[in-house]
């Protein structure tokens, strides 16, 4: 996963807060995108405390010699990593989640225990999102 955040030759990237308790890393051109798109709603009330603590924690670095990255402690105690930690790719980041969260997020989910995902109709959802997007480059 670590090539796929090598842009213009550097490996450098952000880590910040990501959705639902986790720890999301980001390349550096997809924090510009982000930037530009929240750039255009930063005097909404609403959106100010989101905006403020995903900025100022939003750490940005790269690997050290032999592949680690280092997670600041502000970032860890935010999602309460403690000892181990789970790395998935998703989409266009990598999410850092503390193991004991991941696997019970994703029992709650495989077990139908989740009231607010129903597996079936999030996969089914998920999955019409393709449809849409070939409607759409039809046009």
């Amino acid at each position: 996963m670590r090539f796929g955040l090598v842009e213009a030759g550097e490996l450098e990237f952000s880590i910040g807060l990501g959705l639902g308790g986790c720890l999301a890393i980001y390349r550096q051109s997809d924090i510009q995108k982000i930037v530009e798109k929240f750039q255009a709603k930063q005097h909404v009330a609403k959106y100010q405390k989101f905006f403020t603590l995903f900025f100022s924690t939003l750490y940005q670095t790269t690997c050290d010699k032999i592949g680690r990255i280092t997670i600041p402690p502000i970032l860890k105690d935010a999602v309460k990593i403690k000892k181990e930690i789970v790395v998935a790719g998703v989409l266009n980041k990598i999410e850092l989640w503390p193991k004991e969260s991941y696997e019970a997020a994703l029992q709650a989910l495989l077990g139908g225990k989740d009231p607010e995902s129903d597996l079936a109709k999030l996969s089914e959802e998920a999955f019409a999102l393709l449809d849409e997007t070939e409607e759409g480059s039809d046009e």
